[in-house]
């Protein structure tokens, strides 16, 4: 480069050169925001998508900052991912809204019509589905997939949504209340790079560990249940048209197969440390023996629970003959895939609050749930859905998008969905952790009767798939 300076100009082409250099590192330096989101996995990444798309919005300077590498997918891998995620109705409209859900029916994504839930301690079950098995309950969709789809979308966004991949982010220095002569009145965000940004709104989005939560002072309510979940993809004995999510309650904790393809399924069994460090530990044969015995096997099964269920049942059957629903068996497994298992911690989360001035938690960072019911992306998309449509109306009325008045919105009515939900799945958790006879005696009734009433299971899936 330099042979090509002539002499004299040397240090003027070394200092353009230097300035070109600074300039791109610090090309946004101090610059302000409308709005900046922190982490860019599945929600923060819907959140980018949803903002940019908005028509009240154009014109807002939004900014997705990625502490990892962009997630391309050119072609989608052989082997299915460990990871994966039930997507409901409701998440579906909204990836759909942002223009990622055509990604992903173009990637893969697999529908299913029907949900059984039984207990491992006697005969009851409960069946969910939607009317004559025309419409999909919810999608099995791989993360990597989901996150891959919002990506490419994102590029798309160029004009409305800047994105910096590999920014992690050291400091949050939040505006003073009080106001100083000299303070600055909007959220600081220091990178690693030394790169300090400014913004009116700090969205965050980075996961149960979430740094903007903690910095903000924000009490959390967590505890471990002590838990883990072991993860695989399973090759069933023989095609099938697997178009139901299985799960069985056992009394170490629930096994749920979850349908990928017609000879694949996504395996997530909940159980104890030892129990999963174990099950990480066997053969493949010794492995595949345990998912079909724990889904197959009535070891568990006492005889005075089963009188009592057979009982209650017969009452039932007298009272609402046409009610109830059929007990279909699962698919055996005959394999995994290649390298498939992995185990990671269980537990509850939930973040007292949902805001701070200029401040909103969204996914993840403000609620983390057990994977039982399927439901943590969904709530975190719901809150994406949610906070959109506040801002939008803020931007629509000419209000600063960090105000407190629509911030406090968002955390009401997100609050009002999100702590049923994570309270209902945490009760069913507790409640088939036992092979305590009067409690399986007790959920035994419960999940018989619940399962002849039709209003209540529609009211159930009505309230899961939003």
């Amino acid at each position: 480069y330099y042979n090509y300076c002539p002499l004299l100009s040397i240090s003027s082409c070394f200092s353009a050169s230097q300035q070109r250099l600074s300039s791109e590192h610090g090309e946004h330096e101090n610059e302000l925001y409308d709005v900046i989101i922190s982490g860019g996995g599945m929600v923060g990444t819907a959140m980018a998508c949803s903002l940019g798309l908005d028509p009240n919005l154009e014109g807002k300077k939004i900014l997705l900052l990625e502490a990892g590498n962009k997630k391309v997918m050119d072609k989608v891998p052989d082997a299915y991912s460990t990871r994966v995620s039930s997507i409901s109705p409701g998440s579906a409209t909204l990836l759909s809204g942002v223009g990622a859900w055509d990604h992903i029916m173009n990637m893969r994504c697999k529908p299913y019509q029907k949900m059984q839930v039984w207990d491992a301690c006697s005969d009851a079950l409960i069946t969910f589905d939607k009317e004559n098995l025309q419409d999909e309950m919810a999608y099995i969709v791989e993360n990597n997939i989901i996150v891959a789809a919002l990506t490419k979308q994102l590029e798309n966004l160029s004009d409305q949504v800047r994105v910096q991949y590999k920014s992690k982010v050291v400091k949050y220095t939040w505006p003073k209340s009080h106001q100083v002569a000299d303070a600055i009145p909007w959220v600081q965000v220091t990178l690693a790079n030394g790169q300090t940004l400014q913004t009116k709104l700090l969205i965050g989005a980075d996961g149960p560990n979430s740094m903007v939560r903690q910095e903000a002072g924000i009490p959390t309510v967590k505890w471990n249940y002590d838990q883990s979940a072991v993860v695989a993809v399973l090759h069933l004995s023989e095609p099938t048209e697997n178009n139901v999510a299985w799960q069985r309650f056992l009394p170490t904790g629930p096994i749920a197969m979850l349908p990928l393809s017609d000879t694949e399924s996504s395996l997530v069994w909940s159980t104890s440390h030892r129990h999963a460090e174990e099950l990480l530990q066997l053969d493949e044969e010794s492995f595949v023996d345990s998912i079909n015995t724990a889904f197959w096997s009535n070891e568990n099964h006492s005889e005075l629970v089963e009188t009592a269920g057979s009982l209650f049942r017969t009452a039932l059957s007298v009272l609402m003959p046409s009610a109830g629903s059929a007990r279909q068996l699962p698919p055996s497994v005959a394999g995994i895939g290649p390298k498939s298992r992995v185990m990671f911690p269980l537990g509850m989360g939930h973040a007292s609050e949902y805001i701070r001035h200029r401040v909103a938690l969204i996914g993840d960072a403000a609620h983390r749930v057990h994977p039982l019911a399927g439901q943590g992306a969904n709530l975190g998309f719901g809150d994406v859905a949610c906070l959109t449509q506040l801002l939008s109306q803020a931007a629509f009325n000419g209000k600063d998008l960090g105000a407190m008045q629509h911030l406090l919105e968002y955390e009401t009515e997100r609050q009002r969905h999100n702590l049923p939900m994570m309270a209902a799945i945490d009760l069913m958790k507790r409640l088939y952790s036992t092979n305590a006879v009067p409690m399986v005696v007790l959920r035994t009734f419960g999940l018989q009767a619940t399962n002849t009433l039709p209003a209540m299971k529609a009211q159930i899936m009505a309230f899961a798939s939003k």
